[in-house]
């Protein structure tokens, strides 16, 4: 346990002073505010610049604060998990390429503990950035729109948490079995092409993680039809599991890669 405790700090210290605790829920931030206030102000924003003829007039539909949320996950769904890939894709890999995983790697530590500390300090990180760009955007959604019931807005985050997660754990899997482009490359495959086949293909299935994202909105529609969003999660938690299970097994094949 002292091992792990100290990983964990290695892990967050490290994560301090490249700024990733900070620049990453940045940007979750900003896209959490920029969503409401845009879709609020674009009807002024488009009879400003516009150019429409005079008197002419555009329906611009009601937007609730149910589907702001909805329209903001959208984003995250792409330019989130883009970030997510991009930062930490190196995370095990690199080290193996620049040689600093050599100081880890001639002492007796545990590849369990070497690879569930970067896993739960990348997760901390990303869940706080994700977890605070919503709240961001349910500020102003509540200013501007309307107010959504707390509890649906708790179960709708805490649901694509889950699908959050996977991507953490996919992303530090290939990392730790990958050179870095390798798992870039992989890694985006996965998370993002994954949900978009599911979608176009997945009518034959209820139970699928890339469909959480579907699912998580439906806490804002009680009588939507929820009879898969228990077993994606279900499937989601699994995989994780197994993943973790499979990035600690090649994190220890690998380490005779690093570069000394």
């Amino acid at each position: 346990m002292k091992e792990f405790t100290v990983l964990v700090q290695k892990e967050w210290r490290e994560h301090i002073r490249n700024f990733k605790i900070l620049w990453i829920p940045l940007v979750f931030i900003i896209f959490g505010i920029l969503e409401p206030v845009t879709n609020h102000f674009l009807p002024e924003i488009m009879k400003s610049v516009g150019n429409l003829p005079e008197g002419a007039e555009f329906p611009w539909p009601e937007f609730r604060g149910e589907d702001i949320f909805v329209s903001l996950l959208g984003q995250y769904q792409l330019i989130g998990v883009l970030v997510i890939v991009l930062a930490f894709m190196g995370s095990i890999a690199g080290e193996r390429k620049s040689g600093n995983a050599t100081l880890l790697y001639v002492r007796p530590i545990s590849f369990a503990s070497y690879f569930l500390s970067k896993w739960l300090v990348v997760s901390v990180i990303v869940l706080l950035s994700v977890w605070s760009g919503f709240f961001a955007a349910w500020y102003y959604i509540d200013i501007l729109y309307n107010q959504v019931d707390a509890g649906a807005v708790f179960a709708f985050i805490a649901t694509y948490s889950v699908w959050i997660l996977l991507v953490v754990t996919v992303v530090l899997a290939l990392s730790a079995w990958l050179p870095t482009g390798g798992a870039a490359g992989l890694s985006l495959i996965i998370v993002l092409l994954y949900p978009v086949l599911d979608s176009l293909i997945g009518t034959y299935w209820t139970i699928s993680p890339g469909k959480l994202g579907s699912y998580a909105a439906y806490w804002f529609d009680q009588d939507m039809d929820q009879s898969g969003l228990w077993g994606s999660i279900g499937m989601s938690i699994l995989l994780i599991l197994l993943l973790t299970a499979f990035g600690i097994w090649v994190s220890k094949r690998n380490a005779a890669k690093t570069t000394v």
